[in-house]
């Protein structure tokens, strides 16, 4: 019985040490994240008015012709957005 006592507080200490790192690393990760926040702000991005874009006939008339020879003549182009 003695060996079977040691392999289970060798394992219970082991867990401990396991759980009580990663709490730390999370808490040191935590503590890092707020103080980069607080003191290091992040630069404010100007905003460009972004025009909408325009496709050209030929880019068109491609993207038509692709998604009816992908669907067999079966799907339609509506509108053409850029995501």
């Amino acid at each position: 019985m003695q060996p079977f006592n040691e392999a289970l507080s060798l394992m219970v200490v082991g867990m401990i040490t396991v759980f009580f790192i990663l709490f730390s690393i999370v808490l040191i990760g935590d503590i890092l994240i707020r103080v980069s926040n607080k003191y290091l702000p992040e630069e404010a991005q100007e905003s460009k008015a972004e025009k909408p874009h325009r496709t050209s006939n030929n880019t068109h008339a491609a993207i038509k012709a692709a998604i009816s020879l992908a669907t067999k003549g079966k799907g339609t182009v509506t509108s053409i957005t850029k995501i």
